[in-house]
């Protein structure tokens, strides 16, 4: 009968998990928030004062940019939001 062959590979053996569990710095989750909302707010403050033609100091010389500015503080809670643990 034929011997059969040894094996030239070791037996896999699966790395061992102790690292502890990742937590999200106490500061991320109300700083996402609060851009999100900063975002929307800045974007709905605008269109109201645009709509009714009230005249916001600073809002009121940027135009358009408003929508920008508005939606930059939304994305840069996005990008917060994908930190949390």
């Amino acid at each position: 009968m034929a011997k059969s062959k040894v094996r030239k590979k070791a037996v896999y053996t699966p790395p061992q998990k102790s690292k502890a569990p990742e937590v999200s710095p106490r500061w991320l989750v109300p700083t996402m928030v609060g851009l999100w909302l900063i975002g929307l707010i800045w974007i709905a403050v605008f269109y109201v004062t645009a709509s009714t033609g009230t005249d916001v100091p600073y809002m009121t010389d940027l135009h358009n940019w408003n929508l920008g500015i508005g939606f930059a503080a939304i994305i840069l809670g996005v990008v917060l939001s994908t930190r949390w643990r």
